[in-house]
């Protein structure tokens, strides 16, 4: 079993080319992996125990990282939370951006949009910076100089999430054990000068950022690159579930989503550590159509019940226009794709 990255963060929304079209203009998410308008038959668990039907795009910048899963519910209306969401709040309250130039980055931002916060320094000393999207999501600018393929912008895609978590000793058996997260950057307790763009940033955390010290293999391992897991726990309050009480899909932060290779030894590693699988596509290990794409996927839980996915993909479009698709099963799925291969998905470009 491999894992190749962290393939694409869920973002639920009530207009998904609104928000699509936000997401390109200010973090470069144009390239369009697939587009789908088809119904989540085996998600029941999560949606009311009825199919729900759907719009959702997954979409990536060129210069590497994860990208962005957007996904509206078309036949009912989103709930959108009730409550302000504070940091530590259970679940994933912020998704992290890849800059190779920070400041440059949070001086082009300020030039269009203005929720965005000053420039402050990380725990361990590196620039970063908050910006609260027109949707209700709050993305943070972390520095990395990793490039897949040089498209001249500031910034790249996804490098990460901010999770609030109960206890974090717990939930590193998913995020240390199961997905390779070991090498801890920092472990500090306090109030943090970074948080305080933040809603409830001015509480005591603890926080604890998780590295892989192994290098990602798998077809798409270069493009998405190495990548970080933060974990916060609130001290000075109880926190709230994000998504209690709403579903799958609904407005906000929906999972964090594994590109992985063999699912079949990935179903057993999960159950050994006393997290089963709770969404499984493919019982029997065959291929679910995405419509543009083609592969297996699962979920588990995090001990407080953040949505974890896991993809081992078969088919995805390289220039749909022609017909032209990689079929990752007739390949050795731990070996990098050519990035000649992985760059010509720039003609999937989408122009609003």
């Amino acid at each position: 079993m491999y894992i190749s990255g962290i393939q694409q963060i869920g973002i639920g929304t009530t207009n998904l080319y609104e928000s699509w079209r936000w997401y390109a203009d200010i973090f470069g998410m144009d390239i369009r992996i697939l587009e789908d308008n088809t119904i989540a038959e085996r998600m029941l668990r999560y949606t009311g125990n009825k199919p729900q039907k759907r719009d959702a795009a997954i979409t990536i910048n060129m210069q590497g990282g994860a990208g962005f899963e957007i996904w509206q519910y078309s036949e009912r209306k989103p709930q959108t939370i009730d409550f302000d969401i504070q940091v530590g709040d259970l679940g994933i309250f912020c998704a992290k951006v890849k800059s190779r130039n920070v400041k440059l980055f949070h001086e082009e931002i300020q030039k269009k949009y203005t929720k965005i916060s000053p420039l402050f320094l990380t725990p361990n000393g590196s620039p970063t910076y908050y910006i609260y999207d027109p949707f209700g999501n709050y993305f943070q600018v972390v520095e990395d100089f990793d490039i897949f393929s040089e498209c001249k912008q500031n910034n790249g895609g996804c490098i990460g999430v901010q999770i609030g978590v109960s206890d974090i000793d717990k939930v590193l058996t998913v995020y240390r054990d199961l997905l390779g997260y070991d090498t801890i950057v920092y472990d500090q307790t306090g109030v943090f000068e970074d948080f305080a763009f933040m809603c409830g940033g001015s509480q005591q955390y603890r926080r604890i950022l998780l590295k892989h010290s192994k290098d990602r293999v798998g077809a798409f391992s270069q493009l998405f690159g190495h990548s970080q897991i933060e974990l916060v726990v609130a001290l000075d309050r109880t926190p709230r579930k994000i998504y209690e009480g709403r579903y799958w899909g609904d407005p906000g932060y929906i999972q964090i989503c594994f590109d992985i290779t063999n699912m079949k030894s990935f179903r057993q590693l999960c159950e050994e550590k006393g997290f089963p699988f709770t969404v499984d596509s493919c019982q029997n290990d065959e291929t679910f159509d995405m419509g543009d794409a083609a592969g297996h996927f699962t979920y588990i839980e995090d001990p407080d019940g953040t949505l974890i996915e896991f993809v081992e993909t078969h088919k995805i479009p390289v220039f749909k226009k022609l017909n032209l698709y990689i079929n990752l099963k007739k390949r050795d799925q731990t070996k990098p794709l050519p990035k000649f291969m992985l760059k010509a998905l720039r003609f999937n470009k989408v122009k609003f």
